[in-house]
């Protein structure tokens, strides 16, 4: 009898520690694996950042800077599962304290989980489908009406005065500004960048000493630019616009990269036989959206 009840204890000891073990190899850790379209590598001073969002809080899921993908990434396999969407955003490189743990305004790709996986995409910036642009060629920063093909002003004068907005761009969220951009002979040169389609933009390094003028009041004039002085290096001012290529895109901000960002939602190649002070229209860029997968 004592034989016996010695055996069932070890038994039961046994089936214990069995039962121990098998708690102690659960995994605590998983993967996140991350296919994403069409991201671009970003200046020095920036990484991307992937967000899980639990129980409404975001947790960061690391930094990146490489845009060859997949990428997986090793995170907390109970705050995984438990999910429900998934954000990528910018972040200043370097980042620490609160910074570190709160996502920027600069939110890039986001999608809610379904299962093991979220469809993400950029709606979080903006939906672009729609975008329509008009643009004329003048240089109004300078009283030679011999250059007017080197300035390029998005606005619509075909029943002026006054003039209005050339440009229909959903309205950004704080961390995204637009910019304009003509492409010369490969060089893209950048016209300004701006929240508003009905005011002045943020600069004018290339335009001329006279004052626009301000048909939108307080807002001044049109987002544009006169290509007239301290051209680039490999540019020649005045130009001619004839045979570039305009473009609008969508920028983080801040940014330090002086190209253009992946979001290219309207472009155009100005005509060969293009008039001056002649209402011109966009067409859609070549990135009006960007999309991927991620899989937990």
């Amino acid at each position: 009898m004592i034989k016996k009840m010695f055996i069932a204890v070890l038994a039961m000891g046994f089936l214990a520690t069995s039962c121990s073990n098998d708690d102690d190899n659960t995994p605590t850790t998983a993967n996140l694996t991350l296919e994403l379209d069409g991201l671009e590598a970003l200046g020095n001073g920036y990484v991307y950042e992937g967000w899980i969002i639990v129980n409404g809080a975001p947790i960061s899921t690391g930094t990146f800077t490489s845009v060859t993908f997949p990428q997986s990434f090793t995170v907390d396999a109970t705050q995984l599962a438990n999910a429900t969407d998934f954000v990528l955003s910018i972040e200043p490189a370097g980042e620490t304290g609160v910074e570190a743990a709160t996502p920027a305004k600069t939110k890039l790709l986001a999608g809610g989980f379904s299962g093991s996986t979220a469809n993400v995409n950029t709606g979080i910036v903006g939906d672009f489908s729609n975008a329509t642009g008009k643009y004329i060629l003048a240089t109004p920063t300078d009283n030679d009406d011999t250059n007017e093909s080197s300035g390029v002003w998005f606005l619509d004068n075909t029943n002026a005065p006054p003039p209005v907005a050339g440009l229909d761009l959903p309205t950004l969220e704080e961390g995204w500004k637009y910019e304009g951009w003509a492409v010369i002979n490969g060089t893209p040169i950048s016209t300004g960048t701006f929240t508003k389609v009905a005011a002045t933009d943020d600069a004018a390094p290339f335009s001329g000493s006279v004052a626009l003028p301000t048909p939108n009041g307080a807002d001044g004039f049109f987002p544009g630019e006169d290509f007239l002085e301290n051209a680039p290096n490999g540019v020649t001012f005045p130009t001619d616009l004839k045979g570039a290529t305009i473009v609008i895109s969508i920028e983080p901000s801040p940014d330090d990269n002086p190209a253009p960002f992946t979001l290219k939602p309207l472009a155009h190649v100005v005509p060969a036989n293009a008039a001056d002070h002649t209402v011109i229209s966009m067409g859609t860029g070549p990135v009006v959206a960007l999309s991927g997968k991620v899989t937990r």
